[in-house]
């Protein structure tokens, strides 16, 4: 710039009112602000998808050795001649198959319990003497087994709702996750990843991520259903399906 340009700035300035000039070094200092926080929350985000993927990456190596070993395990039996005895389930999906009609005090107060107030709600079940009493009771009115992987990871991307306020709203992004279990004691949850391994491994905070998770609202199973009122053992629907119950669950998403 040349002096007489210089001079020309200046005088603009000089004439400015000291109102002007104020207002515009405060809205210099709020987009200085702004761009500052936006750098911020930019670089949080980038940490914590980079650290949610990292986890995923650890979990997907834990469930390849998870089968693995058992695979390991069952070809040892069979070689030596022995019978291998699969592990026990630690964690059930149950799913309401029959209404409110006819329901007695009892079983109803189970079913609440369970929160299944509706027909074709589903929630997780840690399996413990007491739970699995309470299964029995409830066994004409629902349908239950012990979901895979594949099951727990749809269910939870596909009809997944956290209970965020009291309020049912859907799990969109790894935030809302991280937000809701801030402060929640032995819970090291910070993405939707951390939740599904957290439900499929029955961890330590189980409890608050399956308190988390509001009941499934599922549709009716394409093709419909067998029998209601007969066991699955006796060719109908109600009762415990084992691991049959993934196939269910595929059709009622």
């Amino acid at each position: 710039l040349n002096m007489a340009s210089l001079k020309e700035l200046d005088m603009q300035s000089k004439s400015k009112p000291e109102s002007v000039l104020l207002k515009e070094k405060r809205d210099a200092e709020i987009r200085d602000a702004r761009a500052t926080e936006a750098s911020k929350k930019d670089a949080a985000e980038k940490e914590r998808q980079d650290k949610a993927f990292k986890r995923a990456e650890k979990y997907v190596a834990e469930y390849q050795r998870m089968e693995k070993d058992l695979v390991t395990m069952r070809r040892a039996a069979k070689a030596s001649g022995r019978f291998f005895v699969e592990p026990e389930a630690k964690v059930a999906f149950v799913v309401r198959i029959r209404g409110i009609m006819g329901v007695a005090p009892k079983t109803r107060k189970i079913l609440q319990l369970l929160r299944l107030r509706q027909i074709h709600n589903g929630v997780f079940v840690r399996l413990n003497k007491a739970t699995l009493q309470m299964l029995q009771i409830v066994t004409p009115y629902v349908a239950w087994g012990y979901p895979n992987l594949k099951t727990v990871k749809e269910l939870i991307y596909k009809r997944g709702f956290g209970k965020v306020n009291k309020q049912r709203i859907p799990i969109t992004d790894n935030a809302m996750v991280e937000s809701s279990f801030k402060g929640v004691a032995d819970a090291d949850i910070i993405c939707i990843e951390d939740l599904i391994h957290e439900i499929y491994t029955v961890g330590p905070a189980f409890k608050a991520a399956n308190n988390f998770l509001w009941p499934f609202k599922l549709s009716s199973p394409s093709g419909g259903f067998t029998k209601k009122r007969l066991h699955y053992n006796e060719g109908g629907d109600a009762g415990c399906r084992q691991e049959q119950i993934n196939g269910l669950v595929r059709k009622m998403l």
